[in-house]
Formats: structure tokens, sequence, C-alpha cells
């Protein structure tokens, strides 16, 4: 039996070493299998199993490459090509009637493949296993045969069960992982086009309520300016309610805009600590509101390159959020450092804070922590305009103990490096 025990052994050596390149390839996600690099391995595999071989005598070699070649023309469709590299491998170990017996078995399974290949992909899954592992059997008793025509002092019992039982077994085990393999792509796929699907129903929910609102009360007034009676006060009154209206549907819609595409109108050199003074003082109302005490501590310098309009909206919308999520009030703390690299601003409020799931999920496409109070669009904005700006952000959170925003740009400095 010793035909059985090396092919044994080596179908055990095979499956392990195929085992290692799937986790491999599983864990290297920027890898791409193209035909070329899946030409390659199964060129290599077959390498391996012709010089791995079991050869008692000069001119008789028992080994795998059956499990290569029907893996090979019927999953990779490369049929002709693995016959014909396995040919011209075998000929480097000798120019011997294996190589006869070897071409006049493979030469015709290279044409069946050509037109056995199409008709393949057509079958269901668990069809397709079995055939490949038919194949497998009938090529091994081929082979056998064959073996068996030449007499190489073999057993012949020990060469049937070699063949009969060990490569249909491996083309058997390594068809049901491709099938496996290929199914659960087909159900990742699917899952990311449903979660897909679910993020364009939340989008659109949610700027339809949002413009809906606003396109309401405006539509309500227009009705109102019908009145050939009424007074010319009230005339400009509604007029410019309904114009306020349409400007809020306009700022959702910006809001869209800004972060399904979030680009930088005008780049400009900005002074983190003026912008921030700006934005301060039109949030400050609000906060006095609120019974929330604002604390500054800004660095001396610090300039960064940007979009003026969009780096006044991105703090407006943290500090509204921060403000807001200190309803009985409390302290908001400002604070910006500067370094030969980094801007980093700090915004840090002692609100209500968020649970872990909560800001896991913070910035996602219309996720919001208001519940059916907000939509999203203030913190996908946010993050979408740090992102343009080249920025990062972090943020930590903790219930009833406040939230804390790190956003970093990086300096002028540092940009003028990265272009040059």
């Amino acid at each position: 039996m010793e035909i059985t025990k090396h092919l044994f052994l080596n179908l055990s050596i095979l499956i392990i070493l195929l085992l290692f390149c799937l986790i491999w390839l599983d864990r290297s996600r920027k890898i791409t299998l193209t035909k070329t690099t899946m030409i390659i391995i199964s060129v290599l595999v077959l390498w391996i199993c012709i010089q791995f071989s079991y050869n008692p005598v000069p001119f008789a070699r028992y080994d795998l490459r059956i499990i290569p070649i029907v893996i090979g023309g019927l999953y990779l469709g490369i049929g002709l090509i693995i016959v014909v590299a396995m040919i011209i491998i075998r000929s480097f170990y000798g120019l011997d009637t294996g190589l006869l017996a070897t071409i006049l078995l493979y030469v015709p399974l290279a044409i069946t493949f050509f037109r056995l290949t199409p008709w393949f992909w057509k079958q269901s899954s668990n069809r397709r296993i079995s055939v490949a592992i038919c194949l497998g059997v009938i090529l091994g008793i081929l082979t056998t045969g064959g073996e068996l025509i030449r007499y190489t002092g073999s057993p012949w019992y020990d060469v049937l069960l070699a063949f009969f039982v060990i490569p249909p077994l491996g083309i058997g085990l390594i068809a049901y992982s491709i099938e496996y393999i290929k199914k659960s792509v087909e159900l990742k796929l699917q899952l990311i086009k449903v979660e897909k699907l679910k993020a364009v129903e939340q989008m659109g929910a949610a700027i339809s309520h949002e413009i809906r609102n606003p396109l309401t009360a405006a539509s309500g007034f227009v009705q109102l300016l019908n009145d050939d009676y009424l007074p010319r006060h009230k005339r400009r009154e509604y007029l410019s309610i309904v114009k306020d209206e349409l400007q809020s549907a306009e700022r959702v819609i910006q809001d869209y805009l800004t972060f399904a595409k979030p680009s930088l109108a005008s780049i400009e050199e900005l002074n983190v600590k003026n912008e921030l003074k700006q934005i301060i003082n039109i949030v400050t109302p609000m906060a006095n509101q609120n019974s929330v005490e604002i604390i500054t501590d800004f660095s001396v310098i610090g300039f960064i390159k940007g979009d003026r309009q969009r780096f006044r909206q991105c703090f407006i919308n943290i500090l509204k959020n921060a403000v807001e999520a200190m309803p009985n009030g409390g302290q908001l703390y400002i604070e910006t450092n500067f370094s030969q690299d980094y801007v980093t601003i700090c915004i840090k409020d002692t609100g209500i804070g968020m649970t872990s799931e909560q800001l896991e999920r913070l910035g996602e496409p219309y996720y919001s922590t208001k519940g059916k109070n907000g939509t999203g669009l203030g913190m996908m904005v946010v993050y979408s305009i740090v992102r343009a700006m080249h920025g990062l952000i972090k943020v930590e959170s903790e219930l009833d103990a406040g939230t804390t925003f790190h956003i970093k740009f990086p300096t002028i400095t540092l940009i003028q490096k990265s272009e040059n």
C-alpha cells in the first residue's frame, strides 16, 4: 500500500497549503485574484504534485496531477493551458512511455474541457461538485488501466485504491470549498446591496420629512396671499415667511449635497482662532438661552487651508449639538493646540453624553441621537467637511459626563510639504 500512503500524505499537505492560502487571501483584502494569477497558482500546484510523486520505477510516476487538472479545467476554464503545462513539466522528468501515456490521456481531455466548461457552469452547485468528482473517478480508472497495461510491478489493488479514492476525495473537498466560498461572496454582495438600499430609503425619508415641513408652511401662506382683501403689511409678512421657509428647504438640500459630494468652493488661509471667535458669536445667543457658559483657551497661532464657509458650517453644527446636549445648562469648553504638523481643536461639553453604541454610529447616514427630532444631516455634514479638508475627527463620550470632539487639521506648512 505504498502508493496509497504516499498519495494520501501528499493530499493532506496539499489541503493544508490551500487552507493557509485561503486564510492569507481573506486577510489580504487588497489582493485580487486575476485569471493570470489563478493560472500561475494552478501550474505551481501541478508542479508540486508531479515533483513530489512516488516513482518505484524510473518510467512510472504516481501523483495527484488529476486534482489541479480537473479543478483548473472545470472551475477556472483553463483546461487547455494546464494540460499543456502538465505535458511540458512531465517532459522534464524523462521522455519515456509514461510521457506518451500522459499525452494520450490528457490531450483528448483538454478538448473535452473546452466543450464541457460552458455546460458545467449552468449546473447547480451540488451538481457541479458531483460532476467534478465523477470526472476524477473516470480519470482515476483510466490511469489505473494504463498502469496495469504497462505493469510497473506495483500491486494492482494498491494502484486501484490510490487513484480511485484519493484524487476524487481531494477534488470533492476542493470543489466543495470553492462552492462554499462562491456562495459566501454572493451572500456578502447581496448584504451590501441591501444595506445600500436601506441607506437610500433612510435618506429619502429624512430629506422628504425635512423638506415637506417648510414647503407645507410656504404653501399655506401662498394660499393666504390669494386673498384680495389682505392688508399690505400682512402680505409683506407672509411673503417674508414664505421666503424663510423656502430658504430652510434649500439649506436641507445643501446639507445633503455637502455630505454626498463634499467639495470646497474656495480654498484660502484660515486663522483658526479668529474663525472660532466668529462662530462663537453666532452660537452665543443660543447658549445664553440654554444657560450654557462658553469657556475658551486658544493657542496664539494656528493657520490652516480650507473653505471658510464650510469650516464655519462644520463647527456651528458641532457647537449647536453641544448646547442642545445640555438642556439644563452647563459648560462648553473650546480649546485649540498648535504643533508643527497639526492644529487641533477640542470641543467639550458637560451634557448628557452618548452610549458606546451611539458613539459608534455617530456620523452614519441619517443616524441621529435626537430620535424623531433629528435626521442626522448635521453630523454627516461635519464628517464630510472634515474629510474634504484632509482633517481627522475623534469623539469621546460617556453617559451623564459629556462629549469631547477632537478635530485635527494639517497646518499650512504640512500641506505645502505634501504638495511638494
